[in-house]
């Protein structure tokens, strides 16, 4: 990739820019003029920088397949943080062992921005970053770090639901459904009826982008200002089935606890508005809110189109990205 030759901003994807925008700039770094080019080699062509990255592995404190570092902003450069620092930058650079490894890090950039800017969802601030050499990387900003270095209260839904390794084996984070996820929401947050709406409306649009890896880790609850918890901003949307031929949801028991299935639903093996409705009502969405908030989901939407085409994917993936929406929006607007 020609770096030199940007046309979108690397974060919003804006048209017009070389390198990060304004808006972006504020967002993610403070308003401080960052590069959108690291000041590192890629790992595999430098022993030195390797050996750097696989240090500062070993201390992040994020779990997950995907290899990730901690960066930290210093004056206006990024760096991998030392032993002992607090990192404000989750970093994840090409992964290993999928299909289109190359295209992971565009494919979670696009999705979160359209997460963001097409559905109004709240999302970690996140943007493409670039080695020296082009290579491209994911870069997101950590939101249970304070302005000051210390840690909001963060709460995993595997927590929340008592589950672990050692409890309950290795696939414990996939063993629940997201009428239970919700309940849980109901459990341990307070303002419950305006949160499991922001739910709700993320397992919709993971539904519609094929994110067949939202697992229990990949929700939280986060302290707020007043001292209380609500629903974390998202964070790691992927649409999976460009690397992995996965099903439309990552927990096992899929939406209900007890494997309801609408009529359409049992004869597309997709879920339709009908199973949406029912989701919602079973989470206590009350039936005329569903109906609002699926709204958004069912219609056409021209800006995110024209999201795909800025984004950084190949022009074939462009493609299979969107032939992948059109048929998930079929199936959303059918029953």
């Amino acid at each position: 990739m020609n770096i030199q030759e940007l046309k979108y901003c690397p974060g919003t994807l804006a048209e017009g820019f070389t390198t990060y925008s304004p808006s972006c700039l504020r967002n993610l770094f403070n308003a401080k003029k960052v590069s959108h080019i690291l000041p590192y080699e890629q790992p595999q062509q430098s022993e030195e920088v390797t050996e750097l990255f696989m240090e500062n592995r070993k201390r992040i404190s994020i779990s997950g397949v995907q290899e990730k570092s901690s960066l930290i902003l210093e004056k206006n450069h990024l760096r991998l943080t030392k032993e002992g620092e607090q990192g404000n930058y989750i970093f994840k650079p090409i992964p290993r062992d999928l299909k289109k490894v190359d295209q992971v890090p565009a494919n979670e950039h696009l999705t979160m921005q359209i997460a963001k800017q097409v559905y109004g969802l709240q999302t970690a601030e996140n943007a493409m970053i670039f080695f020296k050499n082009g290579t491209p990387a994911y870069i997101t900003k950590r939101f249970d770090v304070k302005e000051d270095g210390q840690k909001w209260g963060k709460e995993d839904f595997a927590t929340l639901a008592g589950k672990s390794k050692d409890n309950a084996g290795p696939n414990f984070k996939y063993e629940y459904s997201y009428e239970e996820l919700g309940l849980l929401i109901q459990k341990y947050v307070a303002a419950w009826k305006v949160e499991i709406e922001k739910y709700f409306s993320l397992v919709v649009f993971n539904f519609l982008f094929s994110n067949g890896d939202a697992h229990l880790k990949n929700f939280s609850l986060l302290e707020s200002t007043n001292g209380d918890y609500l629903l974390s901003p998202a964070y790691d949307l992927v649409n999976t089935r460009l690397h992995v031929d996965d099903s439309d949801f990552a927990l096992d028991k899929g939406l209900f606890v007890d494997d309801f299935k609408s009529e359409q639903f049992k004869k597309s093996r997709h879920p339709c508005t009908t199973d949406f409705k029912e989701f919602a009502k079973r989470i206590g969405v009350a039936p005329n809110r569903a109906e609002k908030l699926l709204l958004p989901f069912q219609e056409r939407q021209p800006f995110m189109a024209t999201l795909v085409s800025r984004s950084f994917l190949s022009e074939a993936n462009k493609r299979g990205y969107l032939m992948m929406y059109n048929n998930k929006r079929n199936c959303l607007i059918g029953g």
